[in-house]
């Protein structure tokens, strides 16, 4: 039996549905059970509850052979860094008190740090925490900078005709697609072929600089002039907000992209094919974004 938390997430999904494919005993975690129920149709188990709910963790992780943990978020809370905390100590004491053996967690690169870098301050404790449990094997799959994340400048594009966020243009970022996050994990709790604790980097095909997201969103779109402008924290912090993440959560976004943009959160492994991952952001964009911005677009 495995355990997904995030089953309806972007990693979580895509970890889920391999196991499955698999023939693979799935039990699936999260808070709606509505949302639950397409992994139950495929044969799944569903367990309710909050991920900072360890009695409700504990039930769930019982007769487990493997689990895989992540943080999900929430951008709504007023207290981020709480809230991870929070989740880290439930997902650990279930751990302790169920004694699964097994875990492949959602980590980030920067981790290996412990403070300045924004949200990524509680996946360093969610490491640590879960490298205090006695004999517990686990994978942190520290990974590069989701893809996803540009889909946040769909919005900003149709409404400004521009994209714009506190990332420097030029930097060097190396960028994921979360599936690719998914199918490492799916595969690392197919194998269950590690032992102790092991960080492992996950930085995508290539570095994409968001004045190269803009060349390609613009060529793709239609829009070959297409620019990026990096805005001052505090203008991003009023937009975010404006769309209803908390200025908590907004403070700690913006904290991060200053990490990323003075290179004290970076991947500490050069790209190799053991960290490399298949999808391109090319592919990204005409996978994922260009039916999201169509979508958003027909929907104005």
């Amino acid at each position: 039996m495995y355990v997904i938390l995030g089953a309806t997430g972007n990693t979580g999904s895509v970890v889920a549905n391999k196991l499955l494919d698999s023939g693979k005993k799935v039990r699936v975690f999260g808070r709606d059970a509505a949302r639950l129920s397409k992994f139950v149709q495929r044969g799944a188990e569903a367990a309710t509850g909050e991920v900072t709910d360890a009695a409700a963790l504990t039930e769930a992780f019982r007769g487990a052979e493997a689990v895989y943990a992540m943080l999900p978020p929430d951008m709504k809370s007023t207290d981020f860094l709480g809230y991870q905390d929070k989740a880290t100590e439930a997902i650990a004491g279930a751990l302790e008190n169920t004694g699964v053996k097994n875990v492949v967690a959602l980590s980030s690169i920067g981790a290996d740090k412990k403070d300045r870098t924004g949200l990524v301050v509680g996946l360093h404790y969610l490491e640590e925490r879960l490298g205090a449990i006695k004999g517990l094997n686990a994978v942190h799959v520290r990974a590069g900078y989701f893809m996803e994340n540009t889909l946040a400048q769909i919005g900003i594009i149709q409404s400004f005709g521009m994209m714009a966020g506190p990332v420097r243009p030029d930097l060097a970022l190396p960028m994921i697609a979360t599936k690719d996050i998914g199918e490492f994990a799916a595969n690392a709790l197919l194998a269950l072929n590690f032992q102790g604790q092991q960080t492992r980097e996950l930085l995508g095909p290539r570095d994409v600089t968001y004045l190269d997201v803009a060349k390609i969103v613009g060529k793709a779109i239609g829009k070959p002039l297409l620019a990026y402008v990096q805005l001052p924290n505090e203008q991003v912090i009023q937009a975010m907000t404006g769309m209803g993440i908390s200025r908590n959560v907004a403070k700690l976004l913006c904290e991060l992209s200053d990490a990323l943009n003075d290179g004290h959160l970076k991947a500490l492994e050069a790209r190799s094919e053991a960290n490399r991952t298949p999808t391109t952001y090319e592919a990204f964009v005409q996978e994922v974004f260009l039916p999201a911005f169509s979508g958003k677009a027909a929907n104005a």
